[in-house]
C-alpha cells in the first residue's frame, strides 16, 4: 500500500459512503478518529473495511495531530479528508500516477476543493479553486495548533499541485450548517482572545504555504485591522459583486450571504459581546478599587 487516509468523524453515516466509495479504487489504508458518534458512523466504517480509532473531540487542529502521532500508519504517503468530502475518479487516478513517481524533494501536494451547497457548485465569488495541503509524505506534515482555519505544514521539502479536485458536498442540511457555522464562530473568538493571535505565525514565514499564506496575510494585514461589522459588508460585496458570486444564481445567494456575511456579522457580533464584558469587568475592578482606597 502507498496512502493511508485519515478521516475525522462524529454523526457522518449521511456522508461517510459516498467518501468511501471514493476511496476504494486507490487500495489505500482507512483510519477512522470518532469522537463519539451516536449514528450509525461506526458500523458503517467497520463494515467497509476501516480501521476505527476513538478520541474525545477537543478541536480540529488536536484532533489531526493526535491522528498523526497515534495512528498504526506505515505507508508512505497520507492524505486527510473530511467524511463529508469525496474524491473526484480523475482525483483518484491521479494520486495513483503521480504519487509512486514523486521526486523526493517533494513532501506534499495541495489539492482544488469543489464545493457544494443546496447540491450545486459554488463556483464564483472567489470560493473556486480553494487550494489546500492535503496529501504528505509521512513525518513531513503537522496540523498548525489553532482553533479555526487550521493547515497542513510541512516540515520540510516542498509543495507540488494535483491537476484534479476533492469535492465538499455535506448532506446534512441547511439546520446543520448554521449550527457548524456558529460552533466555528466560538472557535474564532477562542483564537480571537488568545494572547498570541496577532503574533509572527510559522506559516506567513513559510513562503511555500502557497494560497494558505496569500488568505492569512489578507486576513491579518487587512480584514483584521478593519472595523468590526462593516468588515462583513465589504466581504460579501467583494465576493457577490466583484468576485461574480452573484453568478451562482439563487443558491449561490444564499451560500454567500450566509458565509460571506452572515457568518462573519456573527463573529463580530460575538467579539463585540466580548469587548463589552472585558470592559464591564474593567470597570467593575476599577470601582472596587476605588472604594477600597476611600
Amino acid at each position: 500500500m502507498l496512502l493511508s487516509v485519515i478521516i475525522l468523524t462524529k454523526n457522518e453515516a449521511v456522508n461517510l459512503p459516498t467518501c468511501l466509495a471514493s476511496l476504494q479504487p486507490l487500495n489505500a489504508e482507512i483510519y477512522i478518529v470518532d469522537s463519539g458518534s451516536s449514528d450509525q458512523t461506526v458500523d458503517l466504517a467497520k463494515q467497509a473495511g476501516c480501521k476505527v480509532f476513538s478520541h474525545s473531540w477537543e478541536n480540529h487542529a488536536k484532533q489531526v495531530n493526535w491522528a498523526l502521532e497515534n495512528l498504526p500508519i506505515t505507508t508512505p504517503w497520507i492524505i486527510r479528508m473530511d467524511a463529508d468530502e469525496y474524491l473526484t475518479p480523475e482525483l483518484v487516478e491521479e494520486l495513483k500516477q503521480v504519487l509512486p513517481n514523486t521526486p523526493s524533494e517533494v513532501t506534499g501536494y495541495q489539492v482544488k476543493r469543489r464545493v457544494y451547497f443546496m447540491g450545486r457548485w459554488i463556483r464564483h465569488g472567489g470560493y473556486y479553486p480553494t487550494w489546500l495541503l492535503r496529501v504528505w509524505r509521512k513525518g513531513f506534515g503537522v496540523c498548525e495548533d489553532r482553533w479555526i482555519d487550521e493547515h497542513i505544514m510541512l516540515t520540510e521539502g516542498r509543495i507540488g499541485s494535483f491537476k484534479h479536485d476533492i469535492v465538499d458536498d455535506n448532506k446534512k442540511g441547511l439546520s446543520f450548517w448554521t449550527e457548524k457555522h456558529n460552533s466555528y464562530s466560538d472557535c474564532y473568538l477562542k483564537e480571537y482572545t488568545n494572547p498570541n493571535y496577532f503574533e509572527a505565525e510559522k506559516i506567513l514565514e513559510d513562503k511555500n504555504a502557497g494560497q494558505a499564506r496569500q488568505r492569512r496575510l489578507i486576513q491579518r494585514g487587512l480584514y483584521d485591522k478593519m472595523p468590526l461589522f462593516l468588515r462583513s459588508f465589504i466581504y460579501f460585496s467583494l465576493r457577490y459583486f466583484i468576485g461574480l458570486g452573484f453568478l451562482d444564481g439563487l443558491h449561490g445567494l444564499v451560500f454567500h450571504f450566509l458565509q460571506g456575511f452572515w457568518y462573519r456579522f456573527l463573529i463580530d457580533a460575538k467579539i463585540y459581546e466580548y469587548n463589552l464584558r472585558q470592559s464591564s469587568k474593567a470597570l467593575s475592578k476599577e470601582l472596587i478599587s476605588q472604594n477600597l482606597s476611600n
